[in-house]
């Protein structure tokens, strides 16, 4: 049954997430929730670790909720699962690439589709700060530490541009987000 509902659960979560990622953590977030796999806590977590691992975030964390539920079994259905529309909805565009993209109706659902995906995106982001930074609703509690290591990474990017004139690599951030965290919470 677990791998019949890892199945079902990513399957929609690879179905319904447009966007990315970012924009899939959301759906994630219910799916998960849902079924009860993980608490809201070791979701953020391992949106963290997913984030910094090399490959996808919904592949990482498919793998993960399907290794942690079901062993190795279910972390391969769990990202077969995530991976499968995504797979087919590549091979049919690209069968049909060239007429699909000059079609006016493809274009206008393609624009219309990313103001709503920043939206998502933007949403997610400004939870994860509240939740991190405040904690859950029934009890809300200021996390100094989290506040100062949002407070460090918000500067880090005009900092970063005001003394190299670039911008911030996701690269570095990611690096510049884990020291910061080891320093602050790891000892």
């Amino acid at each position: 049954m677990i791998y019949l509902e890892l199945f079902l659960g990513f399957l929609k979560v690879g179905c319904f997430s447009f966007g990315g990622a970012y924009g899939a953590i959301p759906l994630i977030r219910d799916v998960v929730m849902s079924y009860g796999w993980l608490d809201d806590e070791m979701l953020t977590y391992m949106i963290a670790v997913s984030e910094s691992t090399p490959g996808p975030i919904m592949v990482n964390l498919a793998t993960y909720v399907g290794s942690n539920q079901a062993g190795f079994a279910g972390s391969v259905i769990a990202t077969l699962a995530v991976v499968l529309p995504s797979f087919l909805i590549i091979l049919l565009v690209t069968a049909l690439l060239k007429t699909a993209l000059k079609n006016r109706y493809v274009q206008a659902v393609l624009r219309g589709l990313k103001p709503c995906v920043i939206g998502v995106v933007l949403a997610t982001g400004i939870y994860m700060v509240f939740n991190s930074c405040l904690g859950s609703l029934p009890a809300i509690a200021v996390q100094p530490r989290a506040v100062f290591l949002t407070a460090i990474l918000a500067a880090s990017f005009p900092a970063y541009r005001r003394f190299t004139g670039k911008k911030l690599s996701p690269i570095l951030l990611i690096v510049i987000s884990g020291a910061a965290g080891i320093a602050v919470y790891g000892g």
